[in-house]
């Protein structure tokens, strides 16, 4: 599997083809990194290869993946690598997906145990197609992850099973996974444009259930920051999440992958980003991350330590 073509965004992006141009700004220092060329950049992209896997670092154009890969962290992505939405922020490809590949759940499990990963992310594209969105393709990755690296803990960023009966969400929660993550995106009012085939309410109310199912189970989120929304709404959303119970908040600076994307509004600022993760601690959560570079996967393993941690000396302190 190789990355595909970003320079053509059309080919890339049919579905965007029509939407004029957007202006890519310059990035503000805090922002750039460096190209990937490190021996373990390229053991972990050998892997990736031999395993004929597809990771969301390649597909969505991650900045921070010369650093991950260098470290042998990679985010697995399951289920293809054509969504079957056409959301304006992302790179991943939109249109008509394949069938599932049955293999595919062992040679993730495969390619985690070769890396040697002590906790590994596992995201796929939405499959709307699939009567529950690949819910059990999910839970199958998840065991067969567990079967050949037992003491790998597990992280899920997983799809909003929108058109899905209530039963899919229930298959990924009895399958473990430690963290369920499912990302909000943006803030409600930039819903339709930003993200056209999801619902806001419907996503939080995903991550509120998870904890309904498994008390236990750590649930996270993430937004983009830069898309046009006011300072307030990202607050609101911070506590729609702890409404919802939730304990893991990213906010990371959205990067525009083609003029045919949405635009960047604006480059927040590192003090601004600090400022939002005083809030959020202020608001409740026990775990932050919340930097120009954040991604839902970045660090995650250090991260999910963090999180153990706290959420060990909350219960102290009851």
């Amino acid at each position: 599997m190789s990355p595909r073509d970003l320079s053509i965004p059309g080919e890339r992006h049919p579905e965007k083809a029509h939407r004029p141009d957007n202006a890519q700004p310059k990035k503000p220092a805090w922002i750039r990194v460096k190209a990937p060329t490190s021996a373990g950049y390229r053991e972990t992209r050998d892997i990736i290869r031999a395993q004929k896997l597809v990771t969301v670092c390649e597909e969505a154009g991650c900045p921070n993946v010369g650093e991950c890969w260098s470290q042998g962290h990679a985010t697995m992505m399951i289920m293809g690598e054509i969504c079957t939405r056409g959301c304006t922020f992302c790179n991943v490809a939109t249109g008509k997906p394949q069938t599932l590949d049955a293999f595919e759940p062992g040679r993730v499990a495969h390619a985690v145990e070769q890396l040697g990963l002590n906790h590994v992310v596992v995201t796929s594209v939405d499959r709307d197609d699939l009567d529950d969105g690949g819910a059990e393709h999910f839970a199958q990755t998840i065991r067969a992850i567990r079967h050949r690296s037992p003491g790998t803990t597990i992280e899920v960023l997983t799809p909003d099973f929108l058109k899905c009966p209530p039963s899919a969400l229930e298959t990924v929660v009895a399958a473990r996974p430690d963290v369920f993550n499912h990302n909000l995106e943006t803030v409600p009012g930039l819903y339709p444009e930003v993200r056209p085939g999801a619902r806001y309410f419907h996503s939080l109310r995903l991550l509120q259930k998870v904890k309904e199912l498994d008390p236990a189970m750590f649930t996270k989120s993430g937004i983009m920051v830069g898309l046009g929304e006011e300072r307030q709404a990202v607050h609101q959303v911070m506590d729609d999440l702890r409404s919802a119970d939730v304990d893991f908040l990213t906010i990371g600076q959205y990067l525009q992958p083609t003029p045919k994307h949405h635009a960047v509004a604006r480059f927040v600022t590192p003090e601004e980003f600090a400022a939002y993760e005083k809030a959020a601690y202020g608001k409740g959560f026990l775990m932050v991350s919340a930097t120009p570079l954040t991604r839902s996967s970045y660090h995650a393993g250090d991260d999910f330590a963090r999180l153990r941690a706290a959420r060990q000396e909350r219960l102290g302190r009851a």
